[in-house]
């Protein structure tokens, strides 16, 4: 039940959670199971520091104690936690690399949906990179590094410049959904300066699609 820990040591946790899985434990009873919940069955002072859509799966960094989780949450707001993703996307991009930078704000009336908006959303950014021989006139595979951690970006940037990710049911939803039963968005690294040890340390996840 617990295989999906890929590191632990005294000051932090990394894990590789399912897709279909909660980080955190929703308010309906049967959304009790989570990441956290998991883990804090083996570990006790594990706290959470940054969330995967339930439909994601890939790396979590969890801390061990409210020192390092203070410690490893400034990483995150300093954007020296470098991580990437692997997604399989609707349609043939014909560059090889590009950045997308939309705005993004909760669509409040229709939750949990996000949407772009120039007025009042909140600077978000999104590097791509074409993987090679990955790509076909229906679908392409890309490598994705966000600089920015705004709720649903990946899945709403991809979605916004015309590539929705295969098997979205929230921003893919006008595309055939044929390839995939499951979101194809994958957190494979993470890469960052370990508080504890002042170490570079970088961990990687087997894409599972």
């Amino acid at each position: 039940m617990y295989d999906f820990v890929v590191f632990a040591d005294s000051d932090l946790i990394v894990v590789n959670k399912p897709a279909g899985l909660l980080s955190v434990p929703g308010r309906p009873p049967e959304l009790k199971d989570s990441a956290i919940s998991r883990l804090q069955a083996i570990y006790s002072d594990a706290l959470v520091v940054h969330r995967l859509d339930m439909a994601t799966s890939g790396l979590l960094l969890f801390a061990r104690g409210p020192t390092m989780q203070r410690a490893l949450s400034q990483l995150f707001e300093q954007r020296q936690i470098k991580k990437r993703y692997e997604a399989v996307v609707h349609g043939h991009l014909k560059a090889p690399a590009g950045t997308i930078e939309l705005p993004l704000i909760a669509d409040w009336p229709n939750r949990p949906r996000q949407k772009v908006d120039w007025a009042h959303g909140k600077p978000a950014t999104t590097h791509w990179r074409l993987l090679p021989n990955q790509h076909s006139e229906s679908y392409s595979r890309l490598e994705l590094s966000p600089i920015t951690g705004r709720s649903h970006q990946l899945r709403l940037h991809l979605c916004a410049v015309g590539h929705p990710i295969v098997g979205d049911p929230l921003y893919g939803s006008d595309h055939p959904s044929g390839l995939s039963s499951r979101l194809l968005l994958h957190a494979s690294h993470l890469e960052f300066i370990h508080p504890g040890r002042q170490e570079h340390v970088e961990f990687c996840a087997a894409v599972p699609f």
